[in-house]
């Protein structure tokens, strides 16, 4: 398990950047490298990732969910499930956005198995570091 806390500013008011976090179709290309499939209900949506780690490139295909929101403190869970593309590996996070006026937090715990993990735990956190720092850079755009 690897654990990553970020935390992001945004110019917005947190009621723009909380509907913002929940509308997986404009979340999830926020993520590099990230694409929505098809949204599968109302608060969960297929979606695939490539990701680069050293001289390999992955895919995974799986699903985004918001299993919880907590409006009136502006926190939010997500859910991710995802399969590697012709491989046995997988990558299932659960990730935790906390808002407040002027940007938020987001916690990550991530799962890797597979050729992904194989690479080993500092290849994975740093890229995983890397592609959060990324995504909540541009959190205040979406």
């Amino acid at each position: 398990m690897v654990e990553l806390d970020h935390s992001f500013s945004t110019p917005r008011p947190v009621d723009e950047t909380w509907s913002s976090i929940l509308d997986l179709e404009r979340l999830v290309p926020a993520v590099e490298g990230g694409r929505v499939i098809e949204r599968i209900g109302p608060e969960s949506v297929k979606a695939e990732i490539k990701v680069k780690m050293g001289a390999m490139s992955m895919v995974f295909t799986g699903t985004v969910t918001i299993t919880e929101q907590d409006e009136a403190n502006h926190r939010a869970v997500m859910q991710v499930k995802s399969r590697e593309a012709g491989g046995q590996g997988y990558a299932n996070a659960d990730v935790v956005f906390t808002l407040s006026d002027g940007g938020g937090t987001v916690h990550t715990a991530a799962q890797i198995a597979g050729k992904a993990a194989s690479m080993g735990e500092g290849v994975v956190y740093s890229v995983l570091d890397a592609l959060i720092n990324n995504f909540t850079s541009k959190l205040a755009t979406i």
